[in-house]
């Protein structure tokens, strides 16, 4: 463990400011460390700007982690939901500002295990309607959907993270019926989604922060 305090009492999640700070700081240089690997992604398949804007939006995030870490957990979420929808453009924003809106929505401000699950599947569900799509599309939902059956499922984090990794590959083979990459019909076939890689790299990152708790 790290100085901060994070941790269960009581069967519910308590983190100290210190601790908020370097789990939002962890995620967003995550995402920005791997801007160049997703714009890369998108470029074969996509506009070739996923990265670039995830980038954009998560280095808001950054430049302003100190007031988040101020912030009790679900206002964290929803300002961060806020900054991804302003910041990020393009079809990810409103996507990713769905997933942390709905999660700042639903989550108490110390969740047990039980609300973070009810929490990700309202989320996820928000996800679906905002993007008007199903898991299997080849889309953020094949990573988002396996990792929080996994999580429902009482799985723990090194369980997560690998069904997180593994969900991304998934999206090789699938061809796009959702977003840009859809109008490349068949040649869609045989590339790793961005949207799922930036999923994964989320999820993954929060997997290796509370796998110290």
């Amino acid at each position: 463990m790290h100085s901060a305090q994070a941790g269960l009492a009581d069967g519910v999640l308590k983190l100290d400011t210190e601790w908020k700070r370097r789990l939002v700081a962890a995620v967003a240089s995550s995402v920005i460390a791997h801007a160049d690997e997703l714009t890369a992604l998108d470029s074969s398949i996509g506009d070739g700007d996923h990265g670039h804007n995830m980038k954009r939006g998560f280095e808001a995030v950054l430049q302003d982690v100190d007031a988040l870490a101020a912030m009790k957990l679900p206002d964290i979420l929803k300002a961060i939901g806020t900054k991804l929808v302003m910041n990020v453009g393009g079809a990810s924003g409103p996507l990713y500002g769905t997933l942390f809106l709905a999660l700042g929505k639903e989550l108490p401000a110390e969740p047990s295990r039980a609300d973070a699950v009810t929490a990700t599947a309202a989320a996820v569900a928000a996800v679906k309607a905002r993007g008007k799509s199903e898991i299997g599309q080849k889309t953020m939902l094949d990573v988002l959907v396996p990792a929080y059956v996994a999580f429902a499922e009482g799985a723990n984090v090194a369980a997560i993270k690998e069904t997180a990794m593994c969900a991304a590959e998934t999206t090789i083979p699938m061809r796009a019926t959702r977003g840009r990459a859809s109008f490349l019909g068949e040649r869609s076939i045989g590339h790793l989604d961005p949207g799922a890689r930036s999923a994964c790299l989320v999820i993954t990152t929060l997997c290796d922060e509370f796998g110290e708790i």
